[in-house]
């Protein structure tokens, strides 16, 4: 699955995407899986009300399922203006 970090999130981790083999059957058990990684990826994940998530291009929520899924996108909530 290819996994795509913005922002601050990129910074953070220090990559712009990177493909990831994993079990996880929601967005929030990747985020698990990934904060178990190293502490790069633990401090980019510590607030999840700071983040939002798209599913194949999709905004959606970290309770929703990965099945079939092929991107996964992690960024900072956008403001206009």
């Amino acid at each position: 699955m290819r996994v795509l970090y913005f922002a601050w999130l990129r910074e953070r981790i220090g990559l712009p995407e990177e493909e990831v083999e994993t079990g996880a059957a929601t967005v929030s058990d990747l985020v698990a899986e990934l904060r178990a990684r190293e502490e790069r990826y633990a401090l980019a994940f510590s607030d999840l009300r700071a983040l939002r998530v798209a599913i194949d291009q999709e905004l959606t929520d970290f309770d929703a399922a990965l099945d079939g899924a092929k991107e996964v996108a992690f960024f900072p909530p956008m403001t206009g203006g």
